[in-house]
């Protein structure tokens, strides 16, 4: 398995899930921010926009971190970083797992540059409601589907993480506590032990 990476992107997520997932893999940085890029093709037939994080397993070939951490936690995983497809438990995990590209960025990116918001038009409501609803699924919860740690867990915290440290968590012990589990975990070190390399 060969995953492309960047520091400082959404790599960070792909990392920590093949850490939290035990799986060997080898990575292969990609400068994304060189004024003339040369990327292999392989790479581009992993990720046709150019985009990390990317990910080669096998035949499989894919991109995008919510993408690679579903794909990831069904085919190794599935039951203990995903529930199984049978399980009622699984709508709650799919929901979470697209939190974060479908819902927390969108929001952040609203917010960072004064849109206004328009709950009525815009799929992710807005700032306030995103962070309301995160704090509301996990009030009285270890994780996102209680206390088993999830692939959701890997999207969602990566994303607190980064919101808490450019300011933009509330002042919310619920949010800052599970950024604080989410920063305990092993395989989170790992993933950002990288961007210090």
């Amino acid at each position: 398995m060969k995953l492309f990476w960047s520091k400082q992107t959404r790599s960070s997520r792909a990392v920590w899930m093949l850490e939290e997932a035990g799986i060997d893999y080898q990575i292969e940085p990609v400068d994304i921010r060189a004024d003339v890029r040369v990327d292999s093709d392989e790479f581009r037939r992993a990720s046709p926009m150019g985009k990390v994080p990317a990910l080669i397993d096998g035949d499989v070939l894919m991109s995008e971190s919510a993408a690679i951490c579903l794909y990831v936690a069904d085919r190794y995983c599935s039951g203990a970083l995903a529930p199984a497809i049978d399980d009622p438990a699984r709508g709650r995990f799919l929901y979470w797992i697209m939190y974060s590209p479908a819902v927390i960025e969108p929001a952040m990116s609203e917010k960072v540059n004064g849109i206004e918001p328009n709950s009525s038009r815009n799929g992710w409501g807005s700032f306030d409601l995103m962070l309301q609803t995160l704090e509301s699924g996990l009030a009285d919860k270890t994780w996102l589907l209680g206390d088993q740690f999830c692939a959701a867990d890997v999207m969602v915290g990566s994303s607190v993480v980064f919101m808490r440290m450019f300011e933009m968590l509330p002042d919310s012990e619920i949010l800052h506590a599970y950024a604080n589990r989410c920063l305990a975990r092993p395989a989170y070190q790992k993933a950002l032990s990288l961007e210090q390399t």
